[in-house]
């Protein structure tokens, strides 16, 4: 019999269960509406403004096809404005209003809270040492991921 508690694929599902969770739980007690994928979304726009949709993606690691409603929930929030790209009439450039800027200062001291309590039970050179081993598995397996991460910024 196969003890699957103590395979990778496992523990890694039931990690992010827990991520996913906790995350929601401190959005929903400080009153805010919002998902990890979104904040990734805001935060990496504000960090890029006037990337287009795909280029979001790929750069947070997430499905092309997802990641209009995505875009399109932020843009409902009025935390995002979409404009034409004048290289390329098809793409859409993102940028944060106001308001998403605003709401982005405020939602970073609670994302980095967060943190602690999705690896509770771990001492600081533990995080550090799972979040280096974390970090280099992910990189590995990049290529194997139906959406990897893109490690270019565009310019």
């Amino acid at each position: 019999m196969v003890d699957i508690s103590k395979m990778p694929g496992h523990l890694i599902r039931r990690l992010n269960q827990i991520s996913v969770s906790v995350f929601a739980d401190h959005m929903t007690r400080a009153g805010h509406d919002f998902t990890s994928v979104q904040f990734a979304a805001l935060s990496t726009i504000s960090a890029n403004p006037g990337l287009d949709q795909a280029t979001l993606a790929g750069l947070i690691a997430y499905d092309r096809a997802t990641m209009g409603g995505v875009v399109d929930r932020l843009e409902a929030k009025q935390l995002l404005r979409r404009q034409v790209s004048a290289t390329d009439r098809r793409a859409r450039q993102l940028f944060l209003t106001e308001k998403g800027e605003q709401t982005l200062a405020a939602l970073v001291p609670l994302v980095s809270d967060l943190q602690h309590d999705i690896l509770q039970g771990l001492d600081d050179l533990e995080k550090q040492q799972l979040l280096a081993l974390l970090e280099k598995a992910t990189d590995a397996g990049n290529r194997l991921s139906r959406a990897p991460l893109q490690d270019k910024t565009p310019s």
